[in-house]
């Protein structure tokens, strides 16, 4: 469980980057983006609580596949003035996007994994049976079959 930051907490470029597991040229770059705001203590930044909560949204939004510049909006506090519904009915759309997008992805993984799990499947029953299928064996006397008619044609032997 997640233990609550006290609002008035502060935090170093360093225990920030550790936590989230980024670099601290990125929280930089959410900086120069306007999308943290650290303050100074001479040349150290110091992150508040509000800081790291954005932080954590600006990673959380990333993972779902929006956009720097889409997450940078959501996070603007302009973005939750309910006075503004053409803001809000953008929002909205955007967010029934990514959604659909993420659930066609979604499917394409489970896709993709019950393939996956099909070949092992495949692959396990050969390990186990240790004996090739039907199937590469008819492969294999068809094979054969070709394969000793080339070597005729190229020798004048028959085959054997």
């Amino acid at each position: 469980m997640v233990k609550p930051v006290p609002p008035d907490a502060e935090f170093s470029i360093r225990e920030l980057s550790q936590e989230f597991d980024i670099t601290p040229r990125t929280l930089r770059f959410y900086e120069q983006k306007g999308m943290i705001n650290p303050t100074r203590r001479g040349a150290a930044r110091v992150y508040s609580a509000v800081d790291r909560a954005r932080i954590e949204l600006i990673l959380r939004g990333k993972r779902v596949g929006f956009a720097l510049d889409e997450i940078k909006e959501m996070l603007d506090l302009r973005f939750i003035d309910a006075g503004n519904p053409t803001t809000l009915h953008a929002a909205l759309e955007r967010f029934e996007n990514r959604k659909r997008v993420l659930e066609q992805q979604r499917e394409d993984v489970e896709r993709a994994l019950a393939e996956i799990q099909s070949g092992l499947d495949w692959l396990n029953a050969r390990v186990t049976e240790n004996e090739p299928s039907e199937d590469v064996k008819r492969r294999a006397r068809a094979f054969e079959a070709l394969a000793a008619a080339r070597l005729e044609d190229w020798t004048g032997l028959p085959s054997s």
